[in-house]
């Protein structure tokens, strides 16, 4: 683990952490000039193929198996019409950038940084489906024998920073919030997998953490007087993701589109199967208490679908703002990350009570 002066992040390293053929598809007015394997491209405008040829698969992220249990458990995953060659589990923004990159990961499920993080290092990867989240997911935890209260307190700490996640854009609204400036602040950069220890060993006053996390940490050192700072920040976003070369394939970009109502469908089954979920993933799968699973449960969101994503455009325009007010990246205008070819398909799969 570094120590706080060499984690002490530079502004400037912000987000730097890190084919079928047309006539098969019947898709030849759609396609651009060939690919270097003398594949048609699909053209970015071009409607989104109806047809899955045979033999295509895709890689679907599936962090500590989450996504690929929630289709499991809802039957969903029997009407999958093409293969899941695998179901990596990958979280982390960082990570599911570094897999795209690798060319091992076709479609990432993240929150609304890790795209701007990735156009910010001039990989061009596009949105492809969004759950927007109205209640706060992140809780600001803080160290053992700890007197901090609120986010005005955080002037002066040491506060754990995750570059190109969101658990760092979490961290800079809540301070902007509170008018403190990040000059007034020591923002300690590590990676969301180092936050428990960071806070353990007492190497940072605070960081993010996700709500189904607060639970243990909290067993293990509440008695210590470790204890939660609670947020009213909403990390709006949960996205589905790939990268811009894989949406020129037409067979996987079909592949995707066939994808996204089954994503929707199984978040919604999830929420409305709360006690199956308690048990079948945090339980077995987690290795956490009934008692601390159905509190983890309770505190998760509801799912909404948008059927416009103007407000998630806008969403990530702010968090471009913040950033480029502060130095970090250079601005850019988000509504490139989009896809919109895809607007609708999660949204019409779910009930009306699931749409915003």
């Amino acid at each position: 683990m570094p120590s706080i002066s060499e984690s002490r992040i530079d502004r400037r390293l912000l987000l730097r952490s890190v084919l079928a053929t047309g006539a098969a598809l019947g898709l030849s007015s759609a396609c651009a000039s060939p690919d270097s394997d003398g594949g048609a491209v699909l053209a970015a405008d071009a409607a989104l193929p109806k047809t899955i040829p045979t033999g295509t698969s895709l890689s679907i992220a599936s962090a500590l198996g989450a996504e690929q249990l929630q289709l499991q458990l809802s039957g969903l995953i029997k009407s999958l019409p093409f293969t899941v060659s695998s179901w990596p589990n990958i979280g982390a923004g960082p990570d599911v950038l570094a897999a795209f990159r690798a060319g091992s990961l076709d479609v990432g499920i993240n929150a609304g940084i890790p795209p701007i993080e990735a156009h910010n290092q001039g990989y061009e990867t596009r949105i492809v489906a969004i759950n927007q989240t109205r209640t706060p997911t992140y809780v600001f935890a803080t160290k053992p024998h700890s007197t901090i209260e609120s986010v005005s307190d955080f002037r002066g700490k040491n506060l754990a920073f995750s570059q190109g996640q969101a658990q760092g854009v979490v961290l800079l609204r809540a301070l902007q919030k509170a008018g403190i400036s990040y000059k007034d602040v020591n923002l300690v950069n590590l990676t969301s997998d180092q936050f428990l220890v960071a806070l353990e060993a007492g190497q940072v006053d605070i960081a993010p953490l996700p709500v189904s996390q607060l639970p243990n940490y909290l067993n293990s050192y509440g008695k210590d007087g470790a204890h939660s700072v609670d947020t009213t920040v909403v990390d709006y976003l949960t996205l589905l993701w790939a990268p811009q070369s894989v949406l020129q394939d037409a067979a996987k970009a079909a592949a995707i589109a066939a994808f996204v109502p089954l994503w929707a469908k199984a978040t919604v089954w999830v929420y409305e199967h709360p006690d199956e979920w308690e048990q079948d993933f945090y339980v077995k799968t987690q290795n956490i208490s009934a008692a601390q699973a159905k509190r983890v449960v309770q505190l998760s969101p509801k799912p909404w679908f948008p059927t416009s994503w103007d407000s998630a455009i806008a969403w990530e325009k702010q968090t471009v703002d913040l950033l480029a007010e502060g130095g970090f990246i250079k601005s850019f205008d988000p509504t490139q990350l989009f896809d919109r070819r895809f607007e609708s398909l999660a949204a019409a799969a779910v009930p009306a009570t699931y749409r915003s």
